[in-house]
């Protein structure tokens, strides 16, 4: 069994290119930034913020909310599969393309602190339920984890594995 599934939760570089075919059929292409914040390690090795660039296509019924709402800067979740793709440029030389061929698109608000600096959620929460395309999740946070009657012991030769 395999599994291509990617979420992506991110803002938008540029203002979506939409573009309609005589079929009837459209297409949205548009970038989004993901990044990871920086830090100094224990040893003073100062590690700074980390940003990547996804090219995300959007087909069927969601173009419409794509070029409808979303603009650059707008803060989106996306899920998807991940895709290469391969063209020869003017020049002849083979090209690789990665995209992200989104399945579900939505808004996604990031929280913002005192000092202007984006707060990060907690990776447990869980939609509450499953929300019609378009419309902005709303989440629960998961229940207190119970706690079992597992005791810390130095003697780990006693584990089954």
């Amino acid at each position: 069994m395999s599994l291509n599934k990617v979420i992506l939760i991110g803002n938008v570089g540029r203002d979506p290119e939409v573009r309609y075919f005589d079929s009837g059929a459209a297409v949205a292409n548009f970038p989004m930034a993901t990044s990871e914040r920086g830090y100094t390690l224990a040893n003073g090795t100062v590690i700074p913020e980390r940003t990547e660039w996804h090219n995300i296509v959007v087909r069927r019924d969601q173009v419409s909310f794509v070029e409808k709402w979303v603009k650059k800067g707008s803060g989106v979740y996306v899920e998807g599969k991940i895709r290469t793709r391969t063209y020869d440029d003017q020049a002849g030389v083979k090209r690789y393309v990665t995209e992200i061929h989104a399945d579900r698109i939505e808004f996604f608000s990031f929280g913002r602190r005192e000092d202007g600096q984006a707060t990060t959620t907690t990776t447990t929460a869980q939609p509450a339920q499953s929300t019609p395309f378009g419309q902005q999740p709303t989440y629960q946070q998961p229940a207190t984890p119970q706690t079992d009657s597992f005791t810390e012991s130095s003697d780990v030769d006693d584990l089954p594995f």
